[in-house]
């Protein structure tokens, strides 16, 4: 029975560079319950949507895991499933271009459920243009047609395309030595520049140069396979001089072509894999680790009632400063409630934290980590430092500060507990060719998880400690607590090593 609620968008994945996917394709991502999605659509875009459940659907080539009609099927069951969900169907390139949305659409209609078309950039535009190719140029390209490849849907009349300046042609690489020969019998001459783009938008980007009459045989030379694109028409020689993306590393893009796992909470910031991004990196974002309330709320909420003969309190990570202010604002409290107490952060990161917050921290360590904090801490012998963290913190912080005859005590604020990635996740995890590790919980839980043949780029001497525990034999600390500086560790790791 059809739902008020059944709701389907068919979104443009673009193709391929998360970058394109436009901001109402990020909004319905956002909203959605189920995302189906297939190889063409950058799985990096499942970021938008940590709260959906997804589904593989891939299709390649004539190598089919399911069927079109099996997908339509799915679309509309989903839709409909539990009185009603928001499926999010993410298409590479634009919904319309070849992509088979308008059956899905049809199939929508036919079952009575309401959907959206969020169109996306097409493959038949971008990779060209990533490839320093402009398929219309003045002087050279008035017009330009797109065509499909697959030659099992019939002859494609290249005779009736002898007024048009460029052609691209999408799947079309496994059948490209007939589509060049039959293009040359329609009349367009073999000397014609034409070049072909694999993974076009993406570090996999990989481009082939040749004329009408060779482009099959450069093709096959390289290597390239599906996905690809072909541009055939004068507009292909501009390549050599509008060649933009594939910059050598000291134009900006040292991780070019580098797959960078991304460890981090289920809710963590993007900020670092933006900052990966820019400099070329393929980033996969994958949660760890996750955070719970605390195991002892009621010994924890009595303790930050009553502050009385505490000196100093002792946050040693982002998540502290969150998990504090969190409880407070439940017991009806604010920063005011800490004004009989001095604060030390474990580290820049955590200082800005409470920046956020209102507070200043009256001391950082100059290195960060618990160690420094516990050895360079100005408290007397005798007074008393109460840390707030989780279960799961390391005994350093404890440890240095009894020696010097200060006072430690410990409040639970919160639990860190295992956070399980998906199959699809974890495959990619694996090939990635280096790993940031932003706590040693997560480098535990990596290596427990994958294995500890990684590369590993951490922010602090601490984590590499935990990281070198857990058995990783290549770990890099960034040259300072910023993460422009953890990002120069993750290229200075690969930046002579092939992908995985």
């Amino acid at each position: 029975m059809n739902s008020s609620r059944a709701f389907v968008s068919l979104i443009g994945a673009g193709p391929g560079d998360p970058g394109l996917l436009t901001l109402r394709g990020q909004a319905a991502l956002q909203q959605a319950d189920v995302v189906l999605f297939d190889y063409l659509a950058n799985a990096e875009l499942l970021r938008h949507a940590p709260q959906a459940r997804t589904i593989y659907v891939g299709k390649k080539g004539f190598s089919e895991y399911i069927s079109q009609e099996e997908i339509n099927a799915l679309i509309v069951e989903q839709a409909l499933a539990g009185g009603g969900q928001r499926v999010a169907r993410l298409k590479g390139g634009d919904v319309f271009v070849f992509g088979r949305g308008s059956e899905e659409a049809q199939a929508c209609v036919e079952a009575g459920i309401a959907f959206e078309i969020v169109p996306g950039i097409s493959s038949a535009i971008a990779a060209p243009a990533y490839a320093g190719i402009p398929v219309t140029h003045r002087g050279d390209a008035r017009s330009f047609a797109v065509l499909t490849g697959n030659t099992k849907e019939g002859g494609a009349h290249y005779e009736r395309l002898s007024g048009v300046d460029t052609l691209v042609l999408l799947m079309g690489v496994r059948n490209l030595g007939q589509i060049a020969a039959e293009l040359i019998e329609a009349g367009r001459p073999a000397d014609t520049p034409a070049a072909t783009i694999q993974w076009g938008t993406t570090p996999q980007q990989r481009v082939a140069t040749g004329t009408l009459g060779t482009i099959a045989d450069e093709v096959r030379r390289a290597g390239l396979e599906a996905p690809a694109v072909t541009v055939v028409g004068e507009v292909a020689r501009l390549r050599s001089e509008l060649k933009w993306f594939e910059s050598p590393a000291e134009l900006g893009h040292p991780l070019l072509g580098k797959q960078v796992a991304v460890t981090r909470t289920r809710d963590g910031s993007s900020a670092l894999s933006d900052l990966l991004r820019a400099r070329g990196a393929e980033v996969l974002e994958v949660p760890l680790i996750r955070f719970e309330s605390s195991g002892e709320p009621q010994a924890l909420q009595a303790r930050l009632r009553d502050l009385s003969g505490v000196d100093w309190l002792a946050l040693s990570s982002n998540q502290a400063v969150t998990a504090l202010f969190t409880h407070l604002d439940d017991l009806g409290l604010d920063a005011r409630a800490l004004g009989g107490v001095r604060l030390a952060a474990v580290g820049p990161s955590t200082a800005r934290s409470l920046r956020e917050h209102g507070l200043r921290a009256d001391f950082v360590p100059s290195t960060p980590g618990a160690r420094h904090l516990g050895s360079d801490l100005p408290a007397r012998p005798g007074e008393v430092v109460l840390h707030l963290t989780s279960q799961v913190a390391e005994a350093e912080l404890q440890e240095a500060l009894e020696e010097r005859g200060v006072v430690y005590e410990r409040a639970e604020l919160y639990r860190t507990v295992p956070a399980e990635p998906g199959e699809n996740e974890l495959e990619r995890l694996k090939a990635a060719d280096v790993v940031t590790l932003a706590s040693g919980s997560a480098a535990r839980h990596l290596a427990a998880l994958a294995g500890n043949d990684f590369k590993v780029a951490v922010m602090g001497p601490q984590t590499a400690e935990a990281a070198r525990e857990a058995g990783f034999r290549e770990v890099r600390v960034a040259g300072s607590p910023s993460l422009e500086a953890l990002v120069e560790a993750a290229a200075e790791l690969v930046r002579s090593a092939p992908p995985r």
